[in-house]
């Protein structure tokens, strides 16, 4: 059997690299995609083909496995297109499938550790997830029912009319009309300086998701938090060829990112040699998403927003003159090379993030 992979981004480097870990006996022949058009020719030395050149050439189709790679949204049209051009064996990587695979990953040593391993106790941590809604938010396809601990918080309400949220990030100490450049990270702003900065348990956990994107946690997982004394919870990452810049690139202003560079030498010139190193590696946290302790969540946001401001300072055009969500993909850069910077102080682990379509 033949292993293919549709997809040429993070998504498909990622499960590249999970399922090579996890199956070194099998090989992966190539990476496929739609149309040439925005996508590399070659991703981790393998040729990346057009599905329509391959079709034309493979002498049996029920010889081959391809595993989809991709955002779920496009995930149906895409198997139907392999059903359509004689492919059988077809694997949509969905929420389940990618996170068994990392999961496993981690097991034979991938280099980072899974919130699915380990002895779960019997109690459950006490927990707060903010999830951020806005009024942008597209319709689910299907109705979800949320775990209780997590609170939609309605982003960005300075400037839309209210939804139907339990809190608003435009109340108490806020940055909501920000939104438009900080994303979900005013809702993280607002849990700072609300609810991180008042008296409590620091050993309690707190986090942000989004309305579509959390990490899949069930209540054994919950439970195996507390009973290891996990720090942090992030996302499995995701692999970008040849570095996380990679990323940066697809997402963010060459000028921005100079500014990035430019304000964390200003305001952490020790840090500056592991940050450049960082930034030359293959993963990076996506989505804003993070559960941990109190007082890890503090410590993060204390060193976060204070870069986010100024970077909005030397940022061209700068930050209050614009609205094109720059600051929510630093963000994502950011809390990658603050847990990597930090990762023998915090006991960190992953987990996979539900997408919700």
């Amino acid at each position: 059997m033949h292993t293919v992979i549709f997809g040429a981004q993070g998504i498909a480097l990622s499960v590249y690299e999970a399922f090579t870990i996890s199956n070194p006996e099998e090989k992966v022949e190539c990476f496929l995609v739609t149309s040439h058009e925005n996508n590399p020719s070659s991703l981790a030395e393998l040729p990346v083909r057009a599905l329509e050149d391959y079709s034309n050439e493979c002498a049996d189709k029920s010889d081959v496995q391809i595993l989809v790679a991709t955002p779920a949204n496009v995930m149906g049209e895409i198997g139907e297109s392999l059903h359509a051009a004689g492919f059988c064996n077809i694997t949509l990587m969905k929420d389940e499938e990618l996170n068994n695979l990392c999961t496993e990953a981690s097991r034979r040593g991938i280099g980072y550790a899974s919130v699915y391993d380990g002895n779960a106790g019997n109690e459950l941590p006490t927990i707060n997830v903010y999830m951020a809604c806005s009024k942008f938010d597209k319709p689910l396809i299907r109705k979800y029912d949320i775990p209780e601990y997590m609170i939609p918080i309605h982003v960005g309400a300075d400037s839309h009319d209210n939804m139907n949220a339990k809190l608003f990030d435009n109340t108490g100490i806020n940055i909501s009309h920000k939104n438009g450049n900080y994303c979900e990270l005013t809702g993280l702003y607002w849990v700072w300086k609300n609810v991180l900065n008042e008296a409590g348990d620091e050993s309690s956990y707190y986090g942000l998701c989004q309305y579509r994107r959390f990490l899949d946690l069930a209540e054994e997982d919950l439970r195996r938090i507390k009973a290891n004394d996990i720090d942090v919870v992030l996302p499995f990452p995701l692999t970008y060829e040849p570095d996380i810049e990679e990323h940066r690139k697809r997402y963010i202003k060459n000028e921005d990112g100079e500014a990035l560079l430019r304000v964390l030498e200003e305001l952490h010139p020790e840090q500056m040699p592991e940050v450049k190193t960082i930034l030359q590696q293959k993963w990076l946290f996506n989505y804003n998403v993070i559960l941990a302790k109190k007082s890890v969540l503090k410590e993060y946001c204390e060193w976060l927003f204070p870069i986010l401001e100024k970077v909005e300072e030397y940022s061209n055009p700068k930050g209050n003159q614009r609205s094109d969500r720059y600051i929510g993909y630093m963000g994502e850069t950011l809390e990658t090379i603050y847990f990597m910077l930090n990762k023998d102080r915090y006991k960190v682990v992953h987990g996979g993030c539900r997408l919700l379509v």
